[in-house]
């Protein structure tokens, strides 16, 4: 995910995303940023974030666990705001979208 400068929530979406690192994925060990996972950050307004993002698999086994961890990391960073997540499938994740050290992290 590619934050522009221009962008008007620009320090607040760098605050996120960098929460978001903290957020494992359970079986890859690897956090969700690296991952590819985050689509995108929304500051709907002064009380809601909204997070896209997808998982590895629609049927991924720990797809709460991490749905969960976003909930709790961006809680922590933006304790007055409410973070929701919109889950989608569209595009399907491919490795494609990991990071540089995401594929570093893989052995890649």
């Amino acid at each position: 995910m590619v934050i522009l400068p221009t962008d008007k929530h620009f320090n607040e979406k760098n605050k996120a995303l960098e929460a978001l690192y903290k957020v494992i994925d359970p079986e890859l060990f690897i956090n969700i940023v690296d991952l590819g996972l985050i689509y995108d950050i929304e500051f709907k307004d002064e009380k809601n974030i909204v997070v896209t993002m997808t998982l590895s698999t629609p049927h991924c086994p720990m797809g709460e666990a991490i749905t969960n961890g976003v909930k709790n990391a961006l809680e922590i960073a933006f304790p007055a705001m409410t973070p929701e997540i919109n889950l989608t499938f569209d595009p399907l994740w491919s490795f494609e979208m990991l990071t540089p050290e995401g594929r570093e992290q893989l052995g890649m």
